[in-house]
């Protein structure tokens, strides 16, 4: 059972006319994204990196995301109504000075999929492999991106890591491993973040785990 989780995008409206609200899951608040809508909506470009900037960087107006991705206005706020659709994301009204500025925040912390839940619906295996491959590709992009500016940041450079290992597994301890990994990115990721001076910068940390050959 493939299994694919984000931290966002991880993936956060008139109630009676859009998608049922994905299902909580109770160990670590990430919803289970169980609609093909939901998974179309985030199988775009720009909703990914929308997604990520709204995490990242919190609540915004469709001119912070649309400076932040490189889009029109007017694009941002397409992009934007789809994924509140797609109950993704909603307004946040207590942000606006006045009715005319609307702000959006991520419902959820994170998300994740399995295709086996959509195995009956051929429609939302294809969305569910179309979601899979952006966050694969939008990942290795992120490494290129670093590899090339890395110089220009020694400190950093110095402190990123990379690490990869082969390991003799049944699919239970593979579980295992996953759960373990994810709870200490977790524990980091929900932590109060110190108000002491120290400079921080957002950082990108991915893991992947699946049977192959050498």
């Amino acid at each position: 059972m493939h299994k694919s989780s984000c931290g966002s995008i991880v993936l956060d409206m008139t109630r009676d006319e859009r998608p049922a609200r994905p299902s909580p899951d109770p160990a670590h608040g990430v919803r289970t994204i169980t609609d093909a809508k939901a998974l179309s909506a985030m199988a775009n470009p720009f909703r990914s990196r929308m997604m990520d900037a709204l995490k990242v960087d919190g609540p915004s107006t469709a001119s912070g995301l649309a400076a932040r991705t490189g889009q029109a206005v007017g694009s941002a706020s397409h992009h934007l109504k789809v994924l509140a659709e797609a109950g993704l994301v909603a307004e946040a009204p207590e942000l606006a000075k006045d009715r005319r500025e609307r702000w959006w925040r991520l419902v959820d912390p994170g998300t994740r999929w399995s295709r086996a839940d959509f195995a009956s619906d051929t429609a939302a295996v294809t969305a569910a492999y179309a979601a899979e491959a952006l966050t694969v590709q939008r990942q290795f992009e992120r490494v290129q991106e670093w590899n090339g500016n890395a110089a220009t940041v020694p400190d950093w450079d110095d402190a990123a890591f990379a690490t990869q290992h082969w390991l003799r597994l049944s699919p239970d301890e593979l579980r295992v491993v996953a759960e373990e990994v994810v709870d200490v990115l977790l524990r980091w990721s929900r932590r109060e973040v110190p108000d002491d001076g120290v400079e921080r910068e957002s950082v990108f940390v991915f893991a992947r785990g699946f049977p192959a050959q050498p």
